[in-house]
């Protein structure tokens, strides 16, 4: 969805306000709660007059206490309705920010891997928390307050010229210059903060990169060149922000100074009056001083409320750019697997990540149910790219690719994956429990499953040498843990979950003896009775492989057993071997 580069874009505000279809009556009630706050507002400067006129001028003092009285009992009922127009706003503000954060959180889920890697984790963050809160404001502080202030100005209005035409005359005669100041200010004020928001998405981008990063940095010691680069960029986010801040300087200063002026005028014109036994009386002056101020006071806030409510909208349209992005795998697939047995086929497979050259090229491949297969080959050259397209996280350009003889793309994605578990070289945890971490908060598995599956593959004795066991917190991304320690945790991961395929993609490439000698345990177990799929470079680990597929740029070059494959003169293999190994080794 683009900007429109209107003022106000009101296809979008109509989209929005969708989503205050649930909540109706609340709706409703704040509209009424504004009418009715106008309407008791305009009552205390017509009670005013009469106070001045027709109590203390005449020294009724029966009618004041009347009129006080009065006063007093409108301005406890302005005060319950402003207390309801307030809190109900900004409940249902808040709740249509839970309703579309949901939607947006469902959505990103949703998308294919192809949108994770052209997209910035800081932008997408900033689209579901700040440009979110942003858009309850939209309810809390612009729509309504806008729509109250609106109805006060006409009511106060109506007042005026009913009591006054001359004085209303001099008050309206200021109008043109604010109005037109007012346009002004909200076209600028839209520009404004769509470089708000832009400056404030590359401020979170550049800096959880750096945090996510901070290893890097201060081992190559960037802290210096990227201390510089921060403080350009918050030098950018700051000037947009002054921008901001400048329009509204001037905006309300001419405001403030316009409406000192209509006061003075009022004075000069009525005070002549009142001298000269005209019809306009001490307390009409009075009350059309307090309404002049009433009526430029909303005036001035509702070009205040339109910068929230451009703000918020400018926050929606970035919102709903993702909520409309097309970029999910289609799901339209109704087979499921009874009990999936791993029997896996690629088929003259074509695959390019960014339509311009091809990394899959081609290849097919069979691999029978329970048999164990590695996939070998130098950095690059399509290894991990299979798993992808097994798992469905892209989607092939040719070919086909079945398990257990169903397309995989006639097998809906959930349950494709429900039997596939893959345990990666980068182990993924969440600042949580270990023992959330291995369940992923499945309901479906147990403690007892777990602490059995442990002691079966062998990790529940390093488990339980932890503070709290299986209830350790590991912090984020699995910080207080060894690359090892992970590693583990992602076996146990993999194995409670059952699955009919497992894949192990670099899964020892990165670990101290002692953790790889727990980790060959683990995956002699969690190999058993399935089909299984090994990326390895280190190839001791995969000798016992039934099946080893050699590839090399996108082809498969080489497929056979460990020994099959090393007598293959000057074969790629024999290569890659040989790179890791003594060549008396061989021998």
């Amino acid at each position: 969805m683009a900007a429109t580069g209107r003022a106000f874009d009101f296809k979008l505000f109509k989209r929005l306000l969708q989503f205050t279809k649930p909540y109706k009556l609340t709706f409703w009630f704040v509209g009424i709660s504004a009418i009715l706050v106008s309407g008791f507002s305009v009552l205390q400067p017509i009670l005013l007059e009469k106070v001045i006129d027709d109590s203390i001028i005449p020294k009724d003092y029966e009618n004041l206490i009347f009129f006080i009285t009065l006063m007093g009992a409108f301005l406890l009922a302005e005060v319950f309705f402003q207390f309801s127009f307030i809190y109900y706003s900004n409940w249902l503000g808040l709740s249509v920010v839970r309703d579309i954060r949901v939607k947006l959180f469902d959505k990103i889920l949703q998308f294919k891997m192809k949108y994770f890697d052209k997209s910035s984790v800081g932008r997408l963050t900033t689209r579901a928390v700040n440009d979110i809160e942003t858009i309850s404001s939209i309810f809390s502080q612009g729509l309504f307050t806008i729509a109250s202030d609106l109805l006060k100005m006409l009511a106060i209005l109506g007042f005026m010229f009913y009591r006054s035409w001359e004085l209303t005359l001099i008050v309206l005669a200021v109008f043109p210059l604010i109005l037109y100041a007012t346009r002004l200010f909200q076209r600028a004020m839209k520009a404004a903060f769509e470089e708000v928001r832009a400056q404030v998405a590359n401020l979170n981008t550049f800096v959880q990169e750096r945090i996510t990063g901070m290893k890097i940095v201060q081992l190559f010691t960037r802290e210096e060149t990227e201390d510089k680069n921060f403080t350009e960029i918050n030098r950018k986010h700051k000037v947009a922000w002054i921008k901001t801040v400048w329009y509204n300087s001037i905006f309300f200063a001419v405001t403030e100074m316009t409406a000192s002026i209509t006061i003075g005028l009022i004075m000069w014109y009525g005070g002549l009056q009142v001298l000269g036994g005209g019809t306009i009386t001490l307390g009409l002056i009075v009350a059309f001083i307090r309404l002049s101020q009433m009526l430029f006071r909303p005036l001035n806030q509702i070009a205040d409320k339109f910068n929230t409510l451009q703000m918020g909208m400018v926050a929606a349209n970035r919102v709903f750019e993702i909520l409309d992005t097309n970029a999910s795998i289609e799901d339209k697939g109704k087979d499921a697997f009874e009990n999936i047995k791993g029997h896996i086929v690629f088929d003259k497979v074509y695959f390019s990540y960014d339509d311009a050259e091809m990394v899959i090229k081609g290849i097919s491949f069979e691999v029978q149910p329970n048999q164990t297969v590695a996939i070998v080959g130098a950095t690059g050259a399509g290894k991990s790219t299979i798993i992808n397209l097994l798992s469905r996280f892209y989607e092939i350009k040719s070919g086909t690719i079945t398990v257990d003889g169903k397309n995989i793309k006639e097998v809906s994605i959930s349950d494709l994956r429900k039997g596939i578990g893959v345990v990666l070289q980068d182990v993924f945890l969440f600042a949580d429990t270990i023992m959330n971490n291995i369940t992923l908060n499945n309901p479906n598995i147990t403690e007892e499953e777990v602490i059995h599956a442990a002691k079966e593959i062998g990790v529940h004795p390093f488990i339980m040498t932890l503070p709290d066991g299986y209830n350790y917190n590991v912090k984020e991304r699995g910080s207080m843990l060894s690359s090892g320690q992970r590693q583990l945790i992602a076996f146990l991961r993999a194995y409670v979950s059952n699955p009919g395929i497992l894949v192990l993609d670099e899964a020892t490439s990165s670990v101290d003896s002692y953790s790889e000698q727990l980790i060959q345990n683990a995956t002699t177990k969690l190999t058993q009775g399935r089909t299984s799929i090994v990326i390895a470079h280190r190839l001791a680990t995969i000798k016992k492989a039934d099946v080893i597929i050699v590839m090399e740029a996108g082809h498969i070059v080489e497929m056979g057993n460990h020994t099959a494959l090393l007598k293959i003169e000057s074969g790629h293999y024999r290569k890659l071997y040989e790179v890791q190994f003594e060549k008396e080794e061989i021998l």
